[in-house]
């Protein structure tokens, strides 16, 4: 595989000077059919920088200013293409056609019985072996006012990784001049099929290969958690936080009570929303040290706290440092877990004539600064 650089310090500190908001691109590294992936670079008047790439619309960077002014990468990556298409546990990816797990890699719809891949444990996971992450996507990028961004776009061939029907599906990441990155979904399909998009970055606020996340302060509004059994399958069961490790109802360092829970965290959370289309704000995220906050508003009925439990130090990241077990966490929005099999949830089939449409908001920003 030939490899080509990456964006180099002197295209982000060329960034980081402008006076409006830009998109830049640069060659990204070749794929084994040899198509090249491209990396895109969005810069608000601020400062913050967002790096995509149209492989799987993975976002690679994240810089935003601490309590100083000072801006650090918060997000996990790579500086380059092949770690993205070997050692990635989904990092800054869109996963899909379905997120998170379905059981046993099967799922009934209309009278029909429909088989996945099989590529976590028993379940599938994301959309199977080659999920949406895991192709390139055709991106446009816009500017708009004082807003800039990518639109990515891919189309699922009917039967892809076992789904029925042909999914048209759009992504589109927006950057604001609120240090807002906006994330939209949006498919149509020709036979019904479920959907279950979202977006899969890792966050470490004190900066990507900085330790730990487990001082991080996290709150997140949801009265309860679909409980799982030992494959992370969801068993039915929406059960109360209150007085149990799960609850971030109030703000609750992330390390105080990982050990109570078996793994660590990876569980989704039922929004205290009424999953009515709205922006809700769901999840409040901050780490002292720095001040650097997330703010997380979403369409979505749930979402998928991960604590970074899988990663065990053999990744290395863009400082060279390697990824340790809970050097980063994920907030998911979704639907939730393996919902074709669960008819008490809401549901994630799409239909033809139908569009599934939702948006989530990261707004990043310093403690105690609007």
């Amino acid at each position: 595989m030939k490899l080509i650089p990456l964006i180099t310090a002197l295209a982000i500190a060329m960034s980081l000077s402008t006076a409006s908001p830009t998109v830049t691109s640069h060659p990204f590294g070749t794929l084994s059919d040899g198509k090249t992936a491209t990396l895109f670079t969005l810069t608000n008047s601020k400062g913050m920088v967002v790096a995509v790439t149209d492989f799987g619309a993975i976002i690679t960077r994240i810089l935003v200013p601490d309590r100083n002014g000072n801006n650090d990468d918060v997000a996990l990556g790579f500086d380059s293409l092949p770690p993205y298409l070997t050692n990635s546990p989904y990092f800054g990816a869109v996963v899909g056609r379905v997120a998170n797990r379905i059981a046993r890699g099967r799922f009934s719809l209309d009278g029909k019985t429909y088989t996945l891949a099989i590529n976590n444990g028993l379940n599938s996971l994301h959309g199977g072996v080659k999920g949406l992450n895991k192709v390139l996507w055709k991106a446009t990028p816009f500017t708009r006012g004082e807003n800039c961004g990518l639109t990515l776009t891919y189309t699922s061939p009917d039967g892809e990784e076992g789904y029925p029907g042909t999914l048209n599906v759009t992504t589109t990441y927006t950057l604001t001049e609120k240090n807002e990155i906006v994330v939209e979904f949006q498919a149509t399909t020709d036979k019904a099929t479920p959907v279950n998009l979202a977006q899969h970055s890792y966050f470490n606020l004190k900066g990507e290969g900085n330790g730990t996340i487990q001082d991080h302060v996290l709150t997140i509004h949801a009265d309860r958690y679909t409980v799982v059994d030992s494959t992370l399958i969801p068993t039915g069961e929406n059960r109360p936080v209150k007085d149990t490790p799960m609850d971030f109802t109030s703000p609750h360092v992330i390390g105080d009570r990982i050990v109570q829970v078996d793994g660590g965290y990876d569980h989704n959370y039922v929004l205290s929303h009424k999953n009515d289309g709205k922006l809700f704000r769901a999840v409040h995220l901050e780490e002292k040290t720095s001040g650097r906050t997330i703010d997380i508003s979403t369409t979505e009925p749930g979402v998928q706290f991960y604590s970074g439990n899988f990663l065990d130090g053999t990744v290395t990241g863009k400082r060279g440092k390697p990824y340790v077990k809970h050097g980063g966490l994920a907030l998911e929005t979704q639907h939730f877990p393996d919902t074709p099999n669960q008819p008490s949830f809401p549901s994630v089939i799409l239909r033809p004539g139908k569009k599934y449409d939702t948006k989530t908001v990261f707004a990043f920003g310093v403690a105690g600064k609007p």
